[in-house]
C-alpha cells in the first residue's frame, strides 16, 4: 500500500512534547523521556543574520556580546514575540533529538502553551512547529499538561487544582472529567520576581545589575516567607552614581521585601480562582490539596505562603520543573486516550 512521504519519514522520527517556556525549552523523547533541559534563548549574528547558538550556550552570553550579536528570549509571557526565532529554536531541538537518523525528522509533536493565550497566539504557536518540521501538532493547555505530569486524576469526576508558576505566566487551574472548568492565567511569574529585584537594588541601593544576577540572587536566597533564616549573598554591578563597579551584599529578608508585590499577586490569583469553583469540586480539592509545579515552585517557602493564603494544603510536585513536559509524553504514550483535552493540528489548518 502507497505510503505519502511525511508518513515514511515518520517511521524514523521520535514522537515528541516540548514544554515551550518563557524560560526554559524542555523536550520529551516518547519511550525515553526527558532528554533536553536548556535557556529558551537565542544568539543571532546582526550582520549575517546567522544563528550562533541556541539554550544553554546562547544564555552565556546574555549582556555580554558584541554589537553584532544579540542574544534574545524570543518568547515573553509565554507566547511568541518573534516567531522566525521561536521556529529556528524548534528547528535546532528536534534535529538535536534525530541527530543519529540519516532521513530528514518529521516527529508528532505535542507543544504546552498557556491558558490564557488567544487563538492567534495558538495559531502561531501551531504554525511555528509544523515549520520547524513536524508533521503534526497538537496543543495542549499548560496547566492540563502539568496536571498529568504530576499524576493527578485529570479524567475522573473529580476536582483537581494545579498552580503552574513559570517564568512568564502563573497558571491556576480546576481540572474534573478531562476538562479544564475554572482558568486563571497572569502574566506575572518567575521574570517579574527578576525585575523587582533589579528595581530594588537600584532604587534602594544605586546599583544596577542584570537579569542573570537578580536570576541567581533569587535562586540562592530567595523566599516567599520568613523562614527565620538570614542568609546572605554578594550582588555586583554598577554604582549609579560613581559608574564605577561595586559590590553589595543583600539578606533573604531585603529580598522578600522586594519580591513580596509578586508573591502576594499570584497568591491572590489562586483564591480568585478557589473563589470561582463550584462547591462539590472545592471539597475535592480542600481534600486532595493544591498541586504547586513549574520553577515557581522552587522558590523557597512559596507552598508555605499559598498554604498561609488559602487554608489549603500544597503539594510541590516531584521536578516542579518538568511537569508540563512530562505531561505532554503521557498524553504521547496514548495519544488516543487523551485527544480529546489538546487541540488537533486540523483546527489550525495552513
Amino acid at each position: 500500500m502507497f505510503r505519502p512521504l511525511s508518513a515514511l519519514l515518520g517511521l524514523f522520527s521520535r514522537d515528541l512534547g516540548i514544554d515551550l517556556g518563557t524560560a526554559n525549552t524542555l523536550v520529551y523523547v516518547r519511550d525515553i523521556g526527558v532528554v533536553i533541559s536548556e535557556p529558551s534563548v537565542v544568539a543571532t549574528d546582526t550582520r549575517t543574520g546567522k544563528v550562533l547558538a541556541v539554550g544553554t550556550e546562547a544564555k552565556k552570553m546574555v549582556g555580554r556580546t558584541p554589537t553584532n550579536i544579540v542574544a534574545t528570549r524570543p518568547l515573553r509571557d509565554g507566547v511568541i514575540a518573534d516567531f522566525e526565532t521561536v521556529e529556528t529554536m524548534l528547528r535546532y531541538f528536534i534535529h538535536r533529538v534525530h541527530d543519529e537518523t540519516p532521513f530528514l525528522p518529521r516527529p508528532r509533536v505535542i507543544v504546552g502553551i498557556p491558558s490564557g493565550v488567544t487563538e492567534v497566539e495558538k495559531r502561531a504557536v501551531h504554525e511555528a512547529a509544523l515549520e520547524a518540521g513536524a508533521r503534526e501538532a497538537y496543543l495542549i493547555e499548560e496547566p492540563m499538561a502539568a496536571a498529568i505530569g504530576v499524576g493527578q486524576p485529570v479524567q475522573e469526576a473529580a476536582g483537581n487544582m494545579i498552580v503552574d508558576i513559570g517564568g512568564g505566566t502563573t497558571e491556576v487551574a480546576v481540572i474534573s472529567l478531562g476538562g479544564i472548568v475554572i482558568s486563571h492565567s497572569i502574566r506575572v511569574a518567575g521574570d517579574e520576581i527578576d525585575e523587582q529585584i533589579v528595581d530594588y537594588v537600584r532604587s534602594d541601593h544605586s546599583l544596577l545589575i542584570g537579569e542573570r544576577t537578580a536570576e541567581t540572587c533569587k535562586i540562592e536566597i530567595g523566599c516567599a516567607t520568613d523562614n527565620g533564616a538570614d542568609d546572605k549573598t554578594f550582588v555586583r554591578g554598577r554604582d549609579l552614581n560613581t559608574g564605577l563597579p561595586r559590590a553589595l551584599e543583600l539578606t533573604s529578608g531585603q529580598v522578600r521585601e522586594a519580591i513580596s508585590p509578586t508573591v502576594d499577586e499570584i497568591v491572590e490569583n489562586v483564591k480568585l480562582a478557589l473563589e470561582a469553583t463550584p462547591p462539590e469540586l472545592l471539597a475535592d480539592v480542600m481534600e486532595h490539596g493544591i498541586y504547586l509545579a513549574g520553577g515557581g515552585a522552587l522558590l523557597n517557602g512559596m507552598d508555605k505562603r499559598l498554604e498561609e493564603g488559602t487554608d489549603i494544603p500544597v503539594v510541590v510536585a516531584p521536578s516542579p520543573l518538568e511537569c508540563v513536559v512530562r505531561g505532554t509524553g503521557s498524553c504521547l504514550q496514548n495519544l488516543t486516550a487523551y485527544r480529546e483535552i489538546f487541540i488537533s493540528d486540523n483546527q489550525y489548518p495552513l
